[in-house]
């Protein structure tokens, strides 16, 4: 193989940029051929699709998250903890930000990475649309660290209720955003008061008073209205106060304002409205974005104005031939970092790279322990089928152990789930701390 480039740095370690960096290094860095490094603001990778289950406390981020350096040394690659400001496209190198400790006190100071290939897989962050006193009041779900935030407002939320004894009180809970995390933390979080009662906290299960608003005619407006309707009648069930064609204009301390005038109660507000590329990336010179930051790319993820940057994700704006844009999924994820990984082999050999291309395989919605709805897409059925109960249940999950499986291999990830099941019997149903 005729090596043109050497260097192949990868911003981001989420789904898409984690898995490229894992077959690259398996590929290329072990054999010697390249030099893969990783870079990320986080010590560890979890995977985004879980972090509801994180913030709720069914799933203890410590015990299922992966060590970035660990992970490195065992497939051949490397990784640099920090943050990317800028890039020097002139000299092909990324400009990294200082690190410092939480009393300020500088740790790594401000540097450089020379690349050949760089890959941007920054993912996604909240969009709260400008609206007042949302970055305030409101508890994003885009990372680990706010999502243990969230667990532990949640927490002393509940806390305050079981002390004071009222059972005429509510805890009262907003989330704005009807897709897939605003759903399936609304089921969570009811799951979690029942966990809590067995563990003393009484009265919780009648008192939990949680409120799901959504700007759009319906709930999950990107699956096809009938699961979107399956999902609604699940949570009404549960007895969640879904509102839909319900805007929110203003956030304060106390609660929610809408456009229609009325005020949405709340002690604890999650926004999971919308999302957005990271704001920096506007800025990143002569490259081209769309309005929500997203690098615009090339058939072959290759961004439009450098064939030398590669974007995948969240972060990216890749066009569909039949029109309209990928969405932000992390089947989509998976798929770009497959085909970037072949494009930038490709790339090696002086090979024609290949267009990106979506499949839409479906979508799964877990309704925690209750219920899954979802559809299913793809040649073997000829079109979408509805699916829902302990079928989607078991699909939904297959879909975390795909990316278990691109990370780890069939032998490991088997392993991984024995340990799941091993803990499931000595451990506690909900992280209480």
């Amino acid at each position: 193989m005729t090596t043109l480039f050497k260097k192949i740095v990868i911003i981001g370690g989420g789904a898409g940029g984690l898995e490229l960096a894992t077959s690259l290094g398996r590929k290329l860095g072990r054999h010697k051929r390249a030099n893969i490094t990783l870079v990320d603001h986080n010590h560890s990778h979890l995977w985004k699709p879980l972090l509801h289950e994180v913030a709720t406390g069914s799933l203890d981020e410590g015990i299922d998250a992966l060590s970035y350096l660990a992970h490195a040394r065992n497939h051949a690659f490397q990784f640099q903890l920090g943050s990317m400001i800028d890039i020097d496209r002139e000299h092909k190198q990324v400009l990294m930000d200082e690190i410092r400790d939480e009393q300020g006190k500088l740790l790594v100071p401000a540097r450089r990475l020379d690349y050949d290939i760089l890959v941007m897989a920054l993912g996604s962050t909240s969009n709260d649309f400008g609206t007042p006193g949302v970055k305030e009041h409101c508890i994003f779900l885009d990372n680990p660290r706010q999502a243990q935030h969230f667990h532990n407002e949640m927490l002393n939320l509940f806390l305050k209720f079981s002390a004071q004894g009222d059972l005429e009180e509510k805890v009262n809970i907003a989330i704005v955003g009807g897709g897939a995390t605003g759903v399936e933390l609304s089921a969570e979080l009811h799951n979690a008061v029942q966990q809590l009662h067995s563990y003393g906290f009484k009265g919780l299960h009648q008192a939990l008073n949680v409120t799901l608003a959504e700007a759009g005619e319906r709930i999950l407006p990107a699956l096809p209205p009938r699961i979107s309707a399956a999902a609604h009648q699940e949570l009404t069930k549960l007895g969640v106060r879904v509102l839909t064609k319900t805007m929110v204009t203003s956030a304060d301390a106390g609660g929610l304002h809408t456009k229609d005038g009325e005020y949405i109660q709340a002690e604890l507000m999650v926004w999971a409205a919308g999302i957005k590329a990271p704001d920096f990336m506007k800025a990143l010179v002569g490259l081209e974005t769309n309005r929500v930051n997203q690098l615009v790319v090339e058939p072959t993820l290759q961004t439009t104005r450098d064939p030398h940057i590669f974007a995948i994700g969240d972060c990216a704006s890749c066009a569909m031939p039949a029109g309209g844009v990928v969405p932000p999924r992390a089947q989509a994820a998976h798929q770009m970092a497959s085909r970037a990984h072949g494009n930038i082999l490709a790339l090696l050999r002086g090979h024609t790279l290949k267009p990106y291309t979506y499949k839409d395989h479906g979508s799964l919605v877990s309704l925690s322990r209750f219920s899954t709805v979802g559809n299913l897409m793809g040649n073997m059925i000829h079109g979408s089928m509805m699916i829902e109960g302990r079928i989607a249940r078991a699909l939904y999950i297959s879909l975390y152990r795909m990316h278990q499986i691109a990370l780890h291999g069939y032998i490991k990830t088997g392993l991984i789930m024995l340990v799941d099941r091993i803990n499931r019997v000595i451990r506690p149903h909900l992280k209480l701390y």
